[in-house]
């Protein structure tokens, strides 16, 4: 075998819409090539633009796929990121909310700053604690509960990287978002219209790439999915905006979501035995009910295939991941186990169930935190 690099991605190396069309072309023809790579890309031009046009008439746009453009998106709202985030085809790099301070509403904003002293009080009177919560640990995850008051609405910024063909494909989904009669679609129909705008200016759309095959943003479902454990699964659950983000990371998986008819939200489990603050922050929720905060809980399902799930497992059942992920993760195993009729893949799920993934059979973590409630699964943080 033979291996050669022929194209790469790189920091201010701009291709023109015609070079990115002559690759596409040129891979076009390696399915029918006579000779080698050489002879190929040596042909002429007359007849690689003659395969560019044949190519896209047919619809066997996956060509386009070759070439890959990175987008710097400066003031997005995060459910736009998620919106993108949500299908397959993609790179990011997004500006976390976890670990940084956002830039919310004056009103979110007082809210956020509220509760940090607040959680930080809390998690200070966890009995037994490990010394792997210093005290920067100890803020930055106070910080990140406070920020499930922050709008999922919330700009933000990303390094978004994918296809030629997708992005077009994108551009044509937005422009049919208004017809979408979706409460998460409607809020986002401004940001698709200025996002299509932006897309027009770099002279990269191509009214002949767009997909024929009536689909659209993975996102919102459109019906209900039945729940079922096998050698694939399919699990509902609730959950907040804040932890479908973290769960759209694991692009081996699939999710949808639809919005409670009923708004509810998700309340940080250090605080869940606190009546009295338990009632003050659903309170303060209430505050910001019309801002879409990022706890506000929405019905979640996961699909995907048991292998991947531990994969999944391998990253969130861990003393440094999100708590709420963390803990779904957990449950959907327990129930995987409990309620798969298949005894080989039954087995197959036993070892990873008996607690964080550094008590798995096959994975070694490289920074133990030493903390028993977080390596049985109990944690309140």
């Amino acid at each position: 075998m033979e291996t050669k690099i022929i194209a790469t991605s790189n920091f201010n190396e701009m291709l023109t819409k015609d070079e990115m069309e002559k690759f596409s072309g040129l891979a076009a023809g390696v399915c029918y090539m006579p000779n080698d790579f050489e002879t190929l890309f040596n042909e002429p031009k007359e007849k690689t633009d003659k395969r560019i046009l044949q190519t896209k008439s047919s619809g066997h746009h996956s060509v386009f796929d070759h070439v890959k453009i990175t987008l710097q998106l400066t003031n997005i709202p995060k459910l736009f990121a998620m919106l993108l985030n949500n299908e397959k085809d993609y790179t990011t790099s997004e500006k976390s909310a976890r670990y940084t301070k956002m830039q919310p509403s004056k009103e979110e904003a007082e809210l956020y700053e509220k509760w940090i002293p607040i959680l930080e009080n809390e998690i200070k009177t966890i009995p037994n604690l490990s010394n792997y919560f210093s005290p920067t640990r100890i803020t930055k995850l106070a910080q990140e509960n406070a920020r499930y008051f922050i709008s999922v609405l919330t700009p933000t910024s990303m390094l978004y990287t994918t296809s030629y063909r997708q992005l077009n494909y994108i551009y044509n989904w937005l422009k049919k978002m208004k017809d979408k009669p979706n409460e998460i679609y409607q809020l986002l129909v401004p940001y698709a219209d200025e996002f299509c705008k932006e897309l027009e200016k770099t002279g990269l759309i191509d009214g002949m790439l767009k997909d024929d095959k009536n689909r659209f943003f993975s996102l919102v479902g459109e019906r209900t999915r039945k729940e079922h454990f096998g050698e694939t699964y399919s699990v509902n659950y609730k959950g907040s905006f804040a932890s479908l983000a973290q769960a759209q990371r694991h692009r081996t998986l699939s999710y949808e979501i639809n919005p409670q008819i009923k708004k509810e939200y998700y309340i940080p489990k250090i605080i869940e035995k606190n009546e009295d603050l338990k009632l003050q922050w659903q309170e303060d929720m209430e505050k910001i009910i019309d801002n879409h905060p990022q706890a506000q809980l929405l019905t979640i399902n996961e699909r995907g295939t048991v292998e991947n799930l531990i994969l999944k497992a391998k990253e969130r059942l861990c003393t440094c991941a999100q708590l709420e992920i963390s803990n779904q993760t957990k449950n959907t195993l327990t129930r995987y186990v409990n309620e798969c009729d298949e005894p080989e893949i039954v087995d197959y799920l036993k070892p990873y169930t008996k607690g964080a993934r550094c008590t798995f059979p096959d994975y070694k973590c490289p920074n133990l935190c030493n903390y028993k409630d977080g390596i049985t699964l109990e944690r309140e943080i």
